[in-house]
C-alpha cells in the first residue's frame, strides 16, 4: 500500500514539475558587468580599510599601554596598578566597541553596503521579476550561489537578457 501511494505521489510530482518553467541566472556574472557595482565595491573596500586602521590603532595603543605597564608594574603601588589596568581595559573596550560599531551585524559597514548595493540589487530583482512574468517562469535559480547545481542548460540561462534589460552589454 505504501509503495502504491509513494509511486502515485512521485508521478504526481513529476507531472507537476513538468508543468513548471524554470530559469537560471548567474548573479556574479551579472554584477561583474555592472560598473556601478564595481564602484560601490571599491568604495566599500576603501571605507573598510580606513575603519580597520582606526580599530587597529586603538588595539596597538592598548598593547603599548600593556607593555609599558608590564615594565613599570614592580614600581607601582596597588592603586596605580589598578588605575593602569582599568586604563588598559578601557582602551581595549574602546577598540572592541569601535569594531562592533563599524563591522557588527548592524554596523556602519552593513548600512553602507545596504545603501550602495541595495538599489543595484533591487533593479536586478525587478528585471528578473519582469522577465519571469513575461515568460511564465515559476522559479529562477542563481547558479552562482551554492545550490549544488551540477548542470544547467544555457538555453534556460537568462543572465544576458537581464544585462540587456538593465542597459549593459556582456562584453
Amino acid at each position: 500500500m505504501k509503495k502504491i501511494i509513494a509511486t502515485c505521489l512521485l508521478a504526481f510530482l513529476a507531472i507537476t514539475a513538468q508543468a513548471q518553467k524554470f530559469a537560471l541566472l548567474d548573479m556574479e556574472y551579472i554584477l561583474k558587468h555592472i560598473p556601478a557595482y564595481e564602484r560601490a565595491n571599491e568604495q566599500l573596500n576603501q571605507v573598510s580599510k580606513k575603519w580597520q586602521a582606526e580599530v587597529e590603532a586603538l588595539n596597538t595603543e592598548a598593547s603599548t599601554m600593556y607593555k609599558n605597564y608590564q615594565n613599570e608594574v614592580v614600581f607601582l603601588s596597588q592603586e596605580q596598578k589598578k588605575a593602569k589596568q582599568e586604563e588598559i581595559m578601557n582602551k581595549e573596550k574602546e577598540a572592541a566597541d569601535l569594531k562592533k560599531k563599524y563591522f557588527g551585524p548592524e554596523g556602519e559597514l552593513f548600512k553602507k553596503r545596504e545603501s550602495l548595493m541595495g538599489p543595484i540589487q533591487e533593479e536586478i530583482y525587478n528585471v528578473v521579476k519582469e522577465i519571469s512574468e513575461l515568460r511564465g517562469y515559476s522559479l529562477v535559480i542563481d547558479r552562482a550561489s551554492d545550490t549544488g547545481i551540477i548542470f544547467g542548460s544555457p538555453k534556460i540561462d537568462i543572465s544576458n537578457e537581464v544585462l540587456q534589460k538593465l542597459g549593459y552589454t556582456n562584453n
